[in-house]
């Protein structure tokens, strides 16, 4: 029998994958800072034709706008952090779902505890067992 399951994906720390990761940090930065532009340009656009409460767009605009400013801030935390870390440190990357086989016989704790692979450089360095 197939059951999925959540395998968690690590990154080794590299010079290379610093690099990716900063810039990977910066671009999401740039796209939020462009979607606050956009939000204020779109704001002004809908005050100018008076066809909603002044007092309730303006909420929801700066509202949105919060939300993105939380997001840079927490980005900038990000990029603060991994210039902070040693080479050679793992950072959890993301989760993904996996077939796993089970049989009868097989230890359920070993089975619900999952998997991590280690990934190094875009290459699988290491799978383990949790």
């Amino acid at each position: 029998m197939k059951i999925i399951q959540t395998v968690t994906v690590k990154q080794v720390l590299t010079e290379k994958s610093r690099e990716e990761l900063s810039a990977k940090y910066t671009q999401s930065k740039q796209q939020l800072q462009k979607e606050c532009d956009q939000l204020l340009f779109e704001m002004k656009k809908l005050e100018r034709t008076r066809r909603f409460s002044a007092a309730g767009l303006k909420a929801q605009f700066d509202k949105e706008v919060e939300l993105r400013k939380e997001k840079i801030k927490l980005i900038d935390f990000q990029i603060e952090q991994l210039g902070m870390l040693p080479y050679g440190s793992e950072i959890k990357d993301q989760d993904i779902q996996a077939l796993v086989d089970i049989q009868v016989g097989d230890q359920w704790e070993d089975i619900i505890n999952g998997k991590t692979i280690i990934v190094k450089d875009g290459i699988i360095a290491e799978i383990r067992e949790r």
